[in-house]
């Protein structure tokens, strides 16, 4: 993938230059690329590549519209601290036309986005934010006297790569609830094709800014998976890697906001935590560089699998969620023991007995997951009413 060393060849912009126009060290530089580089998965030496990159590689022109959002996706970027946000947008990529952060306006602004697509023909990259409203010919969001439909596909035509940012603009996001009176649709569904989709409310800045900077390193876009999602970032569920997986495992659940589980930093699974159906890296990859906990789980709060089409802004936030792999704890027996030595006879037997115990404890688990705290208690009562009427017999 590339030897650091080649940083340092001839013709090349020094590390001292790059170090003074990002204003950052050459320890805080290096490990900003080898951090990318591990997000994207990319293998050992690939934070060379990347290096060079972001030092010699020309700058990509990124035009960035806004549509049915809350500018939720730009805040969020406004708040990444490596790079920030003035060094990623002077420094890494152009972006030429945002018209939250852009000083022109009205007819400057239109003239700075035609000009940009004109100039960067063919290389520079889209990135939406919001859904695109096509119910009635699209007239529930317009821009410069444009509307939504008419300016994305007059965007994307010359465009070399899509983006769409956040789940508004990836699957329709919250504008697309129903009833949906506006007909809010995901970027996709009105170009026609499959788009790059980064879906959160908001994403994850640093997903988003390792797609670019890959796009910048290699020339093309991540790995997707079938709903245009990196790889990197969305193949693996929330509940796989959370902070509060071993008390799910153990059967420890919050059953009330402030109870003593949840004081305790037991699962939230009971209290409607979609972590266990949505594909996202919030688990590992914490928000705003203010430590590994700033997401709503570490919070304290259910995942409401934002990031997720038909389980966010659908599913009621405290309903329960779809298993969609449950795996078992460490502590169960494996199915295929290591060869060996022949067990004994009491040491078959203990394996059975704990073979025995971990199938009855799998059952109660499967038994009671779907359970919440007020369903149970019925449960309980019932059981007992059922136990008096025995005893008066």
């Amino acid at each position: 993938m590339g030897d650091m060393n080649e940083i340092f060849d001839l013709g090349r912009k020094t590390l001292g230059e790059v170090e003074r126009r990002l204003d950052m060290s050459r320890r805080d530089y290096l490990q900003f690329c080898a951090t990318l580089a591990v997000t994207m998965g990319l293998p050992s030496g690939a934070e060379a590549a990347v290096a060079k990159a972001i030092e010699s590689a020309p700058r990509p022109s990124v035009i960035w519209l806004h549509f049915q959002e809350c500018t939720g996706c730009t805040e969020s970027l406004l708040r990444a601290e490596h790079p920030t946000l003035e060094k990623l947008i002077l420094d890494v990529i152009s972006l030429d036309y945002h018209e939250t952060l852009m000083a022109a306006a009205g007819h400057q602004a239109e003239a700075a986005r035609k000009d940009a697509m004109k100039a960067h023909k063919g290389k520079y990259v889209l990135v939406v934010e919001g859904a695109i409203p096509v119910k009635d010919n699209g007239i529930y969001c317009k821009v410069g006297g444009h509307t939504a439909i008419d300016l994305l596909k007059e965007c994307a035509a010359d465009a070399a790569a899509v983006i769409a940012i956040g789940s508004c603009a990836s699957w329709g996001g919250m504008p697309s609830t129903g009833p949906n009176p506006t007909g809010a649709s995901s970027v996709a569904e009105v170009l026609g094709k499959p788009v790059v989709t980064i879906p959160g409310c908001p994403p994850n800045p640093y997903n988003f800014l390792a797609t670019v900077v890959h796009f910048l390193t290699f020339g093309k876009l991540p790995d997707v998976d079938k709903l245009g999602r990196p790889k990197f970032a969305y193949s693996r569920l929330i509940h796989e890697n959370c902070e509060r997986r071993a008390h799910f495992d153990a059967g420890r659940f919050a059953m009330e906001f402030g109870d003593a589980g949840h004081r305790q930093g037991y699962c939230l699974y009971k209290l409607g935590c979609k972590g266990p159906e949505t594909y996202n890296n919030c688990s590992t990859l914490g928000f705003g560089d203010a430590g590994e906990n700033n997401w709503p789980v570490g919070c304290g709060h259910p995942c409401i699998g934002c990031s997720e089409k038909g389980v966010g802004f659908i599913k009621p936030i405290h309903q329960v969620a779809k298993m969609l792999n449950v795996a078992p704890p460490l502590q169960y027996a494996r199915i295929v023991e290591e060869q060996g030595k022949a067990a004994s006879f009491a040491s078959a037997a203990a394996l059975a007995a704990l073979a025995g115990a971990a199938a009855g404890a799998a059952v109660m688990l499967t038994r009671n997951l779907g359970l919440s705290h007020a369903a149970q208690q019925a449960q309980d009562a019932k059981a007992e009413g059922q136990a008096q009427d025995k005893a008066r017999v």
